[in-house]
């Protein structure tokens, strides 16, 4: 008799089959969902198709229960569902935007700022292949947690003459629902964007959370990815009108009460949220997106806030107006909120000067000149506002230069007495009417201006893409000459503006310090090699920075040359100035507070010396 062997192929094969059933019975739909879905994708084909209105002004009083709520389309998840009429596109325009929507998210996923172009010439997109999500994250009163990310919406579109009103309605029942509704102007970049709830007492947990979620991944709009960089900061505002922001060079994270705005920053463009009401603990977070500028750069900055929603009557009724646009400081101010506080004008009195001189005047001449020639005659209306100090200056410095030899004899004559060399220098400084530390004056003076200055050309939107001579865009570096490689802190290219600017600033050096005493101490640093440094360092700065900063520059550094050119060879006489100083030698000795101070401090280092000298 022939034996029964047991196959143990047979047997994995029937492990087989039995883990196939089990799998094919667990994985069955339930019959409810099934029938839901199909509700919701017939429900916004028939919208697509006839459009109709949203009755938002309903008396809702029959709710559902809690569980009913549960079994809803309102909570089942998105995934598997491929009909593609289900995620439906909204496009709405109006005279300054293009903007896409879609059902799903109820998101706003597409924004072309229509009158703008990218560093390449190319149509300017603020949001595009899903670089921003806006969703509404709460726990229900079963502990499930809702993001409307992972939910479908029902659009309906209602237009009149002033604007576009887009109700994007996520249904949990008949009478209980959440509505996203966009209000878009016929014009500009601010849209009203409203958050409404409406049978949701027996929806939300009101004990937990309910945050409005933004996150934006900043797509690359400039030449110089480090430089957008560079100006690219999460701002907001707080208590009322302070402003604060994140660093733009690290990643950083801060959380802040009473905050009414929320700015992301992307140099010359900007994504605003601006509060009805003001929201406490709210997060904020700013992440670098690229390590290497030469490597394709798409993404620079990822800005996400978390911002906690209050219910009103267990309802949700949160109104809000978002800009996208144009981070121009003559479009800005024209809204409400300050929200023109997010471009950075400079801290103290350089913030002043932007606000109230450099941004008007280059607005005026911007009216009637290209953006090269009012830069440069802005650059001559600051240099003849500031000849006086000019003039002073150089006069000082001839007054030095001419008692030069004189000091030189002090020098040797007194050189192992440091103190009596000092108080014959000064009497010789006063006898002659010359004041060293006037060379410091104009450093010291125009300091404020540059700064200013320095803040002013990356911010002043009206220069980009505006061309001057070689220069494709007065807002970024000039290029005369592509580099096959990289320089530390120069580049991979090279800029005509900053070598013209750099060539300027070393003439003017020789000028102004021809007549400046050096310090003869050991130990103490060559004044000459610094300032002739000074040229060279500034070449390496202005390379990657704003050509129009280069051009001001070198036009500054121009005119202040023939400035001092025309004081030498036209105002001054140094024959004059020798005679008026032995006739100052002459009269009695008169000394101001200050010299008089200076004296006295002198006197008592002299009596110092002289007692430790008899010790």
């Amino acid at each position: 008799m022939e034996e029964n062997k047991i196959d143990p192929f047979q047997i994995i094969g029937f492990v087989i089959l039995m883990a196939g059933l089990f799998w094919w019975i667990y994985t069955l739909p339930e019959i409810e969902t099934a029938t839901n879905d199909n509700q919701v994708t017939n429900e916004i084909s028939s919208d697509k198709s006839n459009n109709p209105k949203i009755d938002l002004s309903n008396d809702f009083s029959d709710l559902n229960s809690v569980n009913q709520v549960e079994n809803s389309s309102f909570i089942q998840k998105t995934e598997g569902i491929t009909n593609t009429n289900f995620d439906d596109q909204i496009i709405i325009e109006n005279e300054d935007l293009k903007l896409k929507f879609t059902s799903k998210g109820g998101l706003l996923t597409e924004v072309l700022l229509k009158n703008f172009t990218d560093y390449n010439g190319e149509p300017l997109y603020m949001v595009k292949n899903g670089n921003q999500n806006i969703s509404l994250d709460f726990t229900t009163l079963t502990g499930k947690q809702i993001n409307t990310l992972n939910y479908f919406f029902k659009p309906t579109i209602n237009s009149d003459s002033k604007s576009t009103k887009l109700d994007m309605v996520l249904s949990v029942s008949e009478n209980q629902y959440l509505n996203f509704q966009y209000v878009i102007p016929k014009k500009g970049f601010m849209m009203d964007f409203i958050i409404k709830s409406y049978g949701f007492s027996d929806v939300i947990d009101e004990k937990k959370s309910i945050s409005l979620n933004w996150d934006l991944k900043a797509l690359r709009q400039a030449k110089s990815v480090e430089y957008e960089n560079r100006y690219s900061q999460l701002y907001f505002q707080y208590d009322g009108d302070d402003t604060d922001y994140l660093s733009s060079y690290s990643d950083s994270e801060e959380q802040e009460d009473s905050v009414s705005w929320i700015s992301y920053g992307q140099h010359f463009f900007n994504s605003i949220l601006v509060l009805e009401n003001t929201a406490d603990k709210v997060y904020f977070e700013s992440k670098k997106l690229f390590e290497d500028e030469s490597k394709e750069v798409i993404y620079t900055k990822n800005y996400s806030s978390i911002i906690p929603l209050n219910l009103s009557r267990s309802e949700l009724n949160s109104k809000m107006n978002l800009y996208i646009g144009p981070n121009d400081y003559v479009i800005l101010k024209n809204y409400e909120n300050n929200i023109s506080d997010s471009i950075y004008f400079g801290w103290g009195i350089f913030g002043w000067i932007n606000r109230f001189i450099y941004f008007p005047l280059f607005g005026f001449l911007g009216k009637y000149f290209s953006a090269g020639l009012a830069v440069i005659l802005m650059t001559v209306i600051t240099r003849l506002a500031m000849s006086p100090v000019t003039y002073k200056t150089y006069v000082s410095q001839a007054r030095m230069k001419v008692i030069k030899p004189e000091i030189t004899e002090l020098n040797e004559k007194y050189k192992n007495d440091a103190v009596k060399k000092q108080q014959e220098t000064f009497k010789l400084y006063n006898k002659a009417g010359a004041n060293p530390l006037l060379g410091c004056v104009p450093a010291l003076f125009q300091l404020p201006v540059f700064y200013a200055l320095f803040c002013f050309f990356p911010i002043a939107f009206p220069l980009r893409g505006k061309p001057f001579l070689w220069a494709d865009d007065l807002s970024s570096y000039d290029v005369i000459a592509e580099l096959p490689f990289s320089i530390p802190f120069y580049g991979d290219h090279v800029s005509l503006l900053p070598i013209l600017a750099s060539i300027a600033i070393f003439f003017y050096t020789m000028m102004s310090s021809g007549a400046q005493m050096q310090p003869t101490q050991p130990g103490m640093p060559n004044m000459k090699f610094i300032m002739y440094l000074m040229p060279v360092m500034m070449l390496f700065f202005f390379n990657n920075y704003a050509s129009a900063f280069s051009l001001y520059y070198f036009i500054s550094n121009i005119l202040t040359i023939l400035l001092m050119l025309m004081i030498k060879h036209f105002i001054i006489d140094e024959d004059k100035i020798r005679l008026q100083i032995q006739e100052n030698k002459k009269k009695p000795s008169t000394q101001n507070r200050f010299q008089r101070k200076m004296k006295e401090m002198m006197d008592k280092a002299e009596e110092q010396r002289k007692l430790q000298n008899r010790k």
